[in-house]
């Protein structure tokens, strides 16, 4: 059975890793909101309509691009892995994507506490997107000021603990949900 898995949290907690690990698990791809974000920045108008609309609606771009590429892998039978930072609204409709499928859902949210660690994580990071800009620990902290994780999660993994604990801790999950 395939399943679709949504990585949500905020930015800096593992996010990115625990999707690949996951997709690898699956034999998925693993479509990330960013890469796909960054994908629309050579084209300058599409980015002057970006810039001009609500960060709701900036948004939602990457998520339904996001969306329609696991709708064609799902209708292929296979699983597809995204990596997000989710808020409720789009677990919800990730979750109805999946159910128009017929295929598994998991919701899997990345945290982590120690906040010496997290901006750590932040500040030390590179992820080399092309066209896409490196945060700061300014912008992580505002956005975790803000945040509001969803409640609607399988699985919540902490960063603060050795990956390949919340990675066996996340392949328990998935063969689960796969039988």
């Amino acid at each position: 059975m395939s399943v679709l898995v949504l990585v949500t949290g905020l930015q800096g907690t593992g996010k990115s890793t625990i999707a690949e690990r996951c997709g690898d698990m699956l034999n998925a791809p693993v479509l990330a909101w960013d890469w796909i974000m960054a994908a629309l920045t050579p084209f300058e108008r599409v980015q002057a309509v970006l810039e001009a609309v609500d960060r709701p609606t900036y948004r939602a771009v990457g998520w339904a691009v996001m969306w329609d590429l696991s709708r064609l892998q799902l209708q292929r039978g296979r699983s597809v892995v995204l990596d997000g930072l989710g808020r409720a609204d789009e677990v919800t409709t990730t979750r109805d994507v999946a159910r128009e499928h017929g295929a598994e859902c998991l919701v899997v949210l990345t945290t982590c506490d120690d906040l010496d660690l997290h901006r750590s994580r932040v500040e030390g990071r590179r992820r080399g997107i092309p066209g896409w800009y490196e945060l700061s620990w300014d912008h992580v902290a505002e956005t975790r000021r803000s945040w509001n994780p969803p409640a609607d999660v399988d699985v919540a993994l902490d960063c603060s603990h050795p990956i390949e604990d919340n990675v066996a801790v996340l392949q328990r999950v998935v063969q689960h949900r796969r039988r």
